[in-house]
């Protein structure tokens, strides 16, 4: 992955001035976190990770709403606190840290004001499943971004991984197959009819 080129494109919004926002979406398991993480490891201490996936609902939210077996899908996020989160992101004030939530796989819950945000942090970076889908709360999310990319990856390769991040938390090989094939493959094929409106796409 050549990193450079995507911190670059960075470099150039950071010197017209003001926060820039940028957004990685892509299919589960595309590695949107993993170029978040290098991302800000490169532009040391000039900014945050704000993953939309602090905005799944909770366990009971879910079982209440009998969403609990799709975990994931578009409807098991609280998109219009995401976009609130956005719009907090975009009108900072220099006195006010923004406290956004945080998922916690090991828990398999969100975790809320977990990542603080500070008023003189140029650059926030948010990756997620569904910034480009244009449809309820999710179709105000591309306004409030400056850049989205694209992650593409092998299909092949992406199963693998979420497979193996199944089994890391706590799911039989046979449970994690079940889970991409049912749930995962469902969500990546909607996410993957959201590329086109991308800005930028980075294929792995």
């Amino acid at each position: 992955m050549n990193i450079e080129s995507h911190l670059e494109r960075i470099r150039e919004k950071i010197a017209h001035g003001g926060r820039v926002i940028i957004g990685l979406t892509g299919a589960p398991g595309a590695g949107k976190s993993t170029i978040a993480e290098a991302l800000v490891e490169r532009l040391q201490g000039q900014s945050v990770i704000v993953p939309m996936d602090g905005y799944h609902l909770a366990n009971v939210e879910l079982a209440r709403l009998g969403r609990a077996n799709r975990k994931g899908a578009e409807d098991t996020f609280d998109s219009a606190g995401y976009v609130a989160l956005l719009r907090r992101l975009r009108d900072q004030t220099p006195d006010e840290i923004v406290y956004a939530p945080q998922f916690r796989r090991e828990i398999e819950e969100p975790i809320a004001n977990a990542i603080p945000v500070f008023a003189d942090t140029p650059v926030v970076i948010t990756e997620g499943n569904y910034l480009l889908l244009d449809r309820g709360h999710w179709r105000h999310v591309r306004a409030l971004i400056d850049e989205i990319w694209f992650v593409d990856v092998d299909d092949t390769l992406r199963r693998e991984r979420l497979i193996a991040r199944h089994v890391q938390f706590g799911r039989s090989p046979e449970a994690a197959e079940q889970w991409v094939a049912s749930s995962d493959d469902v969500n990546a094929r909607l996410i993957q009819s959201t590329r086109d409106r991308a800005d930028y796409t980075i294929e792995i």
